[in-house]
């Protein structure tokens, strides 16, 4: 309890929430790679997030996945959802080691539903995630692959890590940032080539992350 209050007061959450929302926060741990929402599951909590990167992303009715954002502290997963009562239209997964507070939905209707700072918080990130996804759509629909692989690479190595480089690894990659395989598997050695990165048949590792930012610009998904 006494991490959850230094949380609570970092982020300035003890003027958002109710003080009777409190005891119902629970602090929970995510490992680099684990799901904490699955789009289509029923949601059921809020979920702060206030340690750690998560990635978002989307995957359409025809199968093909597309990242939408990657989060940092403090942000707020499962808003829309609470509001609308649906499963959760995105899927969430921790990029690093992440923290997150958690209360579920039936304890914060019971004591914030008529809170009007709390509603007005609600109100303020939905508005924020809505043109933040324009954004992320206008990003993939308009930059070239080497700008959104950049970003991407950026996004998911965190200083001193790497990522992994096998077929499917890359596949993935690409269904990710809206491209093929082939298309993300050139950009790559032309990276190599100019220095930005090493690769072999297991990892992707950073070698010049201020070379990959002149890349990648100011059009990162962060």
């Amino acid at each position: 309890m006494e991490q959850i209050d230094r949380y609570m007061k970092q982020y300035g959450l003890n003027e958002v929430l109710p003080l009777a929302v409190r005891p119902h926060l629970k602090l929970v741990r995510y490992a680099p790679g684990e799901a904490i929402c699955i789009q289509g599951a029923e949601a059921e909590q809020l979920h702060f997030l206030v340690s750690g990167k998560i990635r978002v992303a989307h995957t359409s009715a025809a199968g093909k996945r597309l990242v939408l954002s990657f989060k940092h502290p403090l942000d707020l997963i499962g808003d829309i959802e609470y509001v609308r009562r649906t499963p959760f239209l995105n899927t969430v997964e921790a990029v690093t080691p992440v923290e997150m507070l958690v209360v579920r939905f039936e304890d914060v209707a019971r004591h914030a539903q008529d809170d009007v700072t709390w509603l007005h918080y609600l109100l303020e990130g939905i508005t924020k995630k809505f043109e933040m996804k324009s954004q992320s759509m206008s990003f993939n629909l308009f930059y070239p692959v080497d700008v959104r692989l950049a970003s991407y690479l950026l996004s998911m190595t965190p200083e001193e890590t790497t990522l992994g480089s096998t077929v499917d690894e890359l596949t993935d990659i690409a269904d990710l940032i809206g491209t093929s395989y082939r298309h993300v598997n050139r950009t790559l050695k032309r990276f190599v080539e100019q220095g930005l990165i090493e690769r072999d048949r297991r990892s992707i590792a950073i070698m010049d992350r201020a070379g990959l930012i002149a890349v990648a610009g100011e059009s990162i998904y962060e």
